[in-house]
């Protein structure tokens, strides 16, 4: 079976000469392998004739065009196709009452597909985009599976479904008036007390939708969705924009859910949260924007594992050439005094109301800094003091030798630069796209070979933090400073980035601070930590940089959560509140976070 997909955001017929028809030699032959819509003046590639010579791939300037060959018995399971030379699903995951189904992969792979196809936003079609299928036919597609009496109820509307969609950005947008007053024309449960208590939404629950954060516009769209009273619960990403405890906090109230006789799917990028929650995970796999193929439903740990070593044993599928490996036991670093880059005594800074204060400190060349803590800490504060941003109200920052900075913003504006990404690597920072060190090593493992060309102003969230990250890493610099670097993406995107991150540190023997929620990604790439405390929004309070093992346990001691490390990959494990290895860990260890001798790993009660 071929597969045929164009991107028609990316293809420009008046910007180029058609060299995909031009150069296809069956075209040249007198046959239609590729004609021009009279309708769309693009081009359409007949699956059917076409031979996957990948020609047109090569010719296209504007890197529009994908065809790939898959197996035939394939096309038995597709499930839905967007149109014609567009992406195409095969396979959906089974929903089971009273469980929580976890969904992992790329993005583009048909994640949020899967969720709006559950939800009755999509009709599938089960790939057929000409005569697509009625009811009956869709009901008839999945006999012998518990999604058959699903899409019956579906179809006859004897389930209600809520969908909390992946973009919180745009609620403003819809919605007017204050948080209360929008939560109380939802509530069908009259749960209204209680669920703003359990999200921690006390501090803003009179205040103006126009004036919410990015992670109190993401409490709302949870809480607007655990409001309404219906049989299943479709949750696309809910942990972005929130910290680690605000994670927890979330994913505790969806498992209630499940408890309740629900029927909750939630997809998630982050490890750790992902792993809480879930009772059973599904992994998707294909090529980003061409095709996505469902996994065989597996145990949340045993899928997350199977997702980090890049194998799926039952589909005798490989997905990623390397695992993904955590050390088990990190060793403190001892470092050199001739090392050390950069070293401050006592910081204080006072912003709208808000006082920092950090300890004395120093970073070393080579060093990665992790940098924990709740939201409104004064994390990003103490990276923009390292940037020279802002000045402390006291103590200094003393450097042995002049030194220079490169700053990754926590927001990205995307109205700063009107050109291309190409333009933007030529002109502001220096560097060719097409150099083969940086396209090997930088453009084409991040995916932005085929976005080099299109204007940073029609990036999404995820392309254009991609494109921020390279363009600070390609600077040449002493210090990086990256401030949340993993939002907006996906798992193997953020692994990616950890390995360039680390690689770039120890090549060029320089530091980084990385500002970062995601725990497991935090385990996998900083050496040492600094840990925020205090009051969000009043004060805070910085300790100075600290060993992995020291770091993690004075953060989850704040927050109250003990990990545990998987015997197979080494990852990083949240153990479920009250369990018995969380109390061992607490009031035995005094270990939040655990790393196990060979046959201390025991599995909770």
């Amino acid at each position: 079976m071929r597969l045929a997909v164009v991107d028609y955001e990316l293809c420009k017929p008046k910007h180029c000469n058609i060299q995909c028809v031009r150069f296809c030699p069956i075209v040249r032959a007198g046959g239609e392998a590729i004609k021009i819509d009279e309708e769309t003046g693009k081009p359409l590639i007949s699956e059917v004739v076409c031979v996957g010579c990948g020609i047109c791939i090569k010719k296209c300037p504007f890197k529009a065009i994908s065809i790939v060959n898959l197996p035939e018995e394939l096309e038995k399971h597709a499930v839905h196709r967007y149109g014609p030379n567009a992406f195409k699903l095969f396979g959906l995951p089974v929903v089971k009452r009273g469980k929580v189904l976890g969904l992992i992969g790329p993005n583009g792979v048909g994640k949020s597909t899967i969720l709006k196809i559950l939800a009755g936003k999509i009709k599938p079609n089960l790939g057929r985009v000409t005569n697509p299928p009625e009811w009956d036919e869709i009901i008839g597609f999945f006999r012998g599976s518990e999604l058959q009496l699903y899409f019956k109820d579906l179809a006859e509307g004897r389930i209600r479904t809520i969908y909390k969609p992946q973009e919180v950005g745009g609620i403003p947008i819809y919605l007017k008036g204050s948080v209360e007053s929008i939560l109380s024309r939802v509530d069908e449960k009259g749960a209204l007390k209680e669920v703003v208590k359990e999200l921690g939404m006390q501090d803003f629950i009179d205040r103006s939708i126009s004036k919410l954060s990015g992670g109190e516009l993401q409490k709302l769209a949870i809480a607007i969705t655990l409001l309404r009273d219906v049989d299943v619960y479709l949750f696309d990403e809910p942990s972005s924009f929130l910290d680690v405890k605000e994670r927890l906090r979330m994913a505790r109230v969806i498992r209630e859910l499940a408890q309740r006789g629900k029927t909750v799917v939630v997809v998630e990028h982050d490890l750790a949260v992902l792993d809480y929650v879930s009772d059973y995970v599904c992994i998707l796999y294909g090529e980003p924007s061409v095709y996505g193929i469902v996994s065989l439903p597996r145990s949340a740990r045993s899928g997350i594992n199977a997702y980090l070593r890049g194998f799926l044993r039952e589909e005798n599928m490989l997905i990623r050439c390397e695992p993904i490996i955590f050390h088990l036991n990190p060793t403190p670093l001892k470092w050199r005094p001739e090392s050390v880059l950069v070293s401050w005594s006592r910081l204080t800074k006072e912003l709208d109301g808000f006082r920092l204060e950090v300890e004395s400190g120093e970073i070393h060349r080579g060093e990665v800094i992790g940098i924990l803590g709740p939201n409104a800490i004064g994390k990003t504060t103490f990276v923009k003091i390292l940037a020279g941003i802002l000045k402390p109200d006291s103590g200094c920052i003393e450097v042995r030798k002049k030194v220079s900075v490169s700053y990754k913003p926590q927001f990205i504006s995307q109205v700063q630069y009107e050109g291309t990404l190409r333009e933007y690597l030529e002109d502001k920072i220096g560097v060719s796209p097409e150099e083969s060190y940086i396209k090997s090593e930088y453009i084409k493992p991040l995916g932005l070979d085929k976005l080099l060309d299109r204007p940073l102003s029609t990036f999404s969230g995820g392309e254009l933090q991609r494109a921020a990250i390279v363009s600070a890493l390609l600077q040449e610099a002493d210090i990086y400073l990256l401030d949340e670097p993993m939002a907006y993406l996906d798992v193997e995107q953020r692994f990616t980035i950890a390995r360039i991150i680390r690689r770039i540190t120890s090549e060029h023997n320089v530091a980084t601070f990385i500002v970062e929620h995601d725990v497991i990604v935090q385990d996998y790439v900083s050496d040492t930590l600094m840990v925020f405390t205090g009051k969000p929004g009043l004060e805070g309070h910085a300790y100075a940089p600290e060993d992995l093992r020291t770091g993690m346990n004075r953060f989850l001691s704040e927050v109250d959560i003990t990990f545990r490390r998987d015997p197979d990959t080494g990852r990083p494990r949240i153990n479920k509140p009250g369990s018995w290895l969380d109390r061992y860990q607490k009031e035995v260890l005094h270990e939040y976070y655990y790393i196990p001798s060979p046959g201390e790993e025991g599995e909770e009660e």
